[in-house]
């Protein structure tokens, strides 16, 4: 196998490991469309940088960051994907809520609770202390939870 199979073979593992968390997030955060474009960028980003990105602690933190940064010229509205109201364990009233709270306290409560990522890697990501992802973290939900009625989690 050449070095340029090597390359590819190793992009495409990364790929499959860090694609789904990636799209997951920005979707999340910026909707179908947004999700995918951020996604396609931030990835497009990773093939053409690729010895640096394998040498990263944490790639998809970084990618994270340039997905946002080269969509950034978009002006950043929080329009998630519209859900049933018959889902599963949904709460048609979270949507409207979580607009309501910062840029920041979104993006890192729905990082953290939302696709499972480490206070860290969303540290990480925001170029933010571990501290301040978790003080963001603690607000949004104290936040969510007064204006939900939710005394406690579960």
């Amino acid at each position: 196998m050449s070095t340029a199979a090597d390359a590819g073979t190793a992009f495409s593992a990364f790929v499959e490991e860090v694609e789904p968390r990636l799209r997951r997030a920005f979707t999340l955060l910026r909707g179908a469309e947004g999700g995918r474009e951020a996604t396609a960028e931030a990835l497009a980003w990773a093939w053409e940088h690729w010895d640096e990105v394998q040498a990263m602690a944490n790639p998809a933190g970084y990618l994270y960051r340039v997905g946002q940064s080269r969509t950034r010229w978009r002006p950043e509205r929080f329009a998630p994907p519209p859900v049933p109201a018959d889902a599963p364990g949904f709460e048609p009233a979270l949507v409207p809520a979580l607009g309501r709270l910062t840029s920041r306290q979104r993006t890192a409560v729905v990082l953290v609770h939302g696709c499972g990522w480490t206070h860290q890697e969303v540290a990480d990501a925001l170029e933010l202390s571990r501290s301040s992802v978790a003080t963001h973290v603690e607000r949004a939900l104290a936040l969510l939870r007064a204006e939900l009625g939710v005394e406690r989690d579960g």
